[in-house]
């Protein structure tokens, strides 16, 4: 008997030995577009509230550079804080933060209320100045699919950044492997395609219907959600227009919200104020945050 209950008890090790752990899921959101996605709120007048490490959300931030550059993209997990707006860089090893931000913090914070037990995460890439239509795209960057230029551009710098994010197996490093859900994008794009070239506008709405198909391709899901910022206009030029067709790409963008299965738009932006002719003020980019977070939970995809 006692031979016998040996036996048993060192069978058992094994399985205890090599036990799985709890692997964790984690929701993870796409923040993509030009500059006011990237984010000019500065950080220095945050609220209390909101200067702060939010050590529950990670953050995947894509080194933003102009086309053709290789370090585009580059970035690595990081734990959510302010700093991830205009200047912020990656060189794949370090994050260096900004003294600015985006929508990334009251978007995180406010999702993070709303749905308490369930961890979310962010992939970033964003660049200031960038257009969808390569013909507008002066030194910024485009996002066209089928750009012919010398080396890569915004759109392969959204693929480098995603597919290097979700290669991580273990983005908080708690030991723990993290199972990553797509689970929302939000773009904010759309000024520098309603500057200068009429002909650019009117094509807005094809443009921006199969940037979000291939984005959703690459995502691997293609009924995620889609949230689009409305641009809006602080009207600072002597005519009162800064985008001289910016109600061309409004109606695109519109449309889109409109046709497109699993999309929303956020129209806050047009009550927003601006810190200068292009970019909202602190205050914008902490209500565009929410609101975003809003229009995402409205699918009650999770």
């Amino acid at each position: 008997m006692k031979r016998y209950s040996f036996i048993l008890a060192f069978a058992a090790v094994p399985i205890l030995a090599f036990a799985q752990p709890k692997k964790d899921t984690i929701r993870v959101f796409y923040l993509g577009g030009q500059s006011n996605m990237e984010g000019f709120g500065k950080t220095a007048e945050l609220p209390d509230a909101l200067q702060k490490k939010f050590t529950d959300v990670y953050i995947y931030h894509g080194n933003p550079t102009g086309d053709e550059d290789q370090n585009g993209g580059l970035g690595k997990w990081d734990i959510l804080q302010p700093g991830h707006g205009s200047g912020f860089a990656s060189n794949g090893k370090v994050n260096t933060l900004s003294d600015r931000f985006g929508i990334e913090i009251t978007f995180a914070k406010h999702l993070s209320e709303l749905y308490p037990r369930q961890k979310i995460a962010i992939i970033k890439y964003a660049r200031n100045g960038s257009s969808i239509d390569s013909i507008v795209k002066g030194d910024f960057g485009c996002w066209e699919p089928d750009y012919k230029g010398k080396g890569p551009n915004q759109y392969d710098f959204f693929l480098k950044t995603v597919r290097d994010a979700m290669a991580v197996k273990d983005i908080n490093g708690d030991g723990r492997e993290d199972i990553l859900v797509p689970s929302g994008i939000v773009w904010m794009q759309g000024e520098s395609d309603a500057y200068g070239n009429e002909a650019v506008a009117h094509n807005y709405f094809s443009n921006l219907k199969r940037l979000m198909d291939l984005m959703r391709a690459a995502l691997h899901n293609n009924d995620i959600p889609v949230v689009i910022g409305k641009i809006s206009d602080s009207g600072d030029e002597p005519d009162g227009k800064v985008w001289s067709y910016g109600e061309i790409v409004q109606a695109a963008q519109e449309k889109y919200a409109a046709t497109a299965h699993h999309a929303a738009i956020v129209r806050t932006t047009s009550t927003y104020q601006y810190s200068d002719k292009f970019h909202y003020n602190t205050a914008g980019y902490i209500d565009f945050g929410k609101q975003c977070a809003d229009a995402i939970a409205k699918f009650k995809f999770f």
